[in-house]
């Protein structure tokens, strides 16, 4: 199936498209709210800039596709292949992610406030922010999520559920650089969190719960963790 006919069927009222066959399709620029992709081949496809808000991609591989900039607020992505896909850019406010696979993915910019990521893989994913756009997870659940090598520099994840994630080795420095962003943490939950050998330097920790995190070689130096609740359950002054 082609782009031309995938379009003429969703015109016609057609939102069914479950368990397709559509490598490397483009669908540039085009609205398709509310369909179903669900167990879909979408791999190395374009889809940026398009509108799929409300979408079902459950279970759907969209390894390698090109997701720039587009519309992807409450679509659902539970147990979706998303490795190395560019959704620098795309709106997921309150997407579905748990589970997915979003290893070395790049979501530069993208909006995750209120998704839930629960359980998803980030292994070596880029969530850096950009210098125009920041990335938002502000209210994520990131809970039991594996973000190990991630890159988070500048990103915004106030009150973002990480408990028991594992983020060995991530990357959350502040940039340094003039109009650099600080990474944003206050309030986040990292119950029992790996963050052994992370890097913090000049994060803002202010009130995040640490209880049982593991902090190994865990890098603090410039960082803010005033009220923070330490690993051993004490409030940091």
């Amino acid at each position: 199936m082609n782009s031309t006919t995938l379009q003429l069927r969703y015109d016609a009222g057609d939102r069914d498209f479950s368990s397709l066959r559509l490598v490397e399709i483009e669908l540039l620029k085009l609205n398709f709210s509310d369909a179903d992709f669900s167990q879909s081949d979408l791999r190395q496809s374009r889809l940026g800039r398009s509108h799929f808000s409300r979408s079902n991609f459950e279970r759907s591989n969209l390894s390698e596709s090109l997701l720039w900039g587009s519309d992807l607020r409450e679509a659902n992505f539970t147990a979706a292949q998303l490795r190395e896909a560019d959704l620098s850019g795309a709106i997921l406010i309150g997407a579905n992610l748990t589970g997915a696979n979003l290893v070395k993915a790049s979501l530069c910019g993208a909006n995750l406030s209120h998704a839930n990521l629960s359980g998803a893989w980030l292994l070596e994913a880029d969530l850096c922010s950009t210098s125009d756009q920041r990335t938002d997870l502000g209210q994520a659940n990131l809970s039991h999520a594996d973000l190990s090598y991630a890159h988070l520099n500048g990103a915004i994840l106030c009150n973002a559920n990480l408990s028991h994630a594992k983020l060995c080795r991530a990357d959350f420095k502040k940039d340094f650089h003039p109009g650099g962003f600080t990474t944003l943490l206050s309030g986040a939950n990292l119950q029992g969190a790996d963050l052994s050998y992370a890097d913090l330097t000049g994060v803002d920790l202010s009130e995040v719960d640490l209880r049982g995190a593991d902090l190994t070689g865990t890098l603090f130096d410039q960082a803010s963790l005033h009220h923070a609740l330490m690993p051993k359950g004490y409030r940091q002054s």
